[in-house]
């Protein structure tokens, strides 16, 4: 049994060297803006850009700050998928790429998490302590939702029937 386990150590402890030589590709640590961030379209006052680069930028834009771990592997696969899920579901570097109806959609989605506690996510907070969205973060986030949502409707009569 000790043999076993001596050589099943040995054999990870060798996966996890040869796992080093193939890094994670970071396509999204760029500190550019876009041309089709949200702020380009919708008003995004300093206090609220302050709150999504804490707390959602790493996960839902073209502008991650990778942390030092992610360099070793498997972490860096991790997450490597995370984040392009995150910018998958949500990316506000390609926001105005989005329909009118699927921006109005992303915004409602913005709310109902933040609302129900979902985002950011805990395995983020784990480590990003400073990302915790505080009750009045949270607030201002639902207030700037809700006057982009209105900046929408007021732009274009047909977001009404959203």
């Amino acid at each position: 049994m000790f043999k076993f386990l001596r050589r099943l150590l040995i054999a990870l402890s060798i996966l996890l060297v040869l796992a080093q030589l193939y890094p994670k590709d970071k396509k999204n640590n760029s500190s550019a803006v876009s041309v089709n961030d949200i702020g380009t379209k919708y008003t995004v006052p300093d206090n609220i850009q302050a709150i999504l680069k804490s707390s959602c930028y790493d996960c839902h834009s073209n502008n991650t700050a990778y942390p030092w771990y992610s360099k070793v592997q498997p972490i860096a696969w991790w997450l490597g998928g995370h984040i392009a899920e995150g910018k998958k579901n949500l990316n506000f570097s390609e926001f105005t790429i989005y329909s009118l109806k699927k921006q109005f959609r992303k915004l409602k989605e913005i709310q109902e998490q933040i609302e129900e506690d979902e985002m950011p996510l805990s395995s983020y907070t784990f480590i990003h302590r400073y990302a915790n969205l505080t009750g009045n973060q949270k607030k201002l986030l639902l207030n700037w939702v809700s006057a982009t949502q209105d900046s929408m409707k007021t732009r274009n009569p047909a977001a009404s029937l959203l």
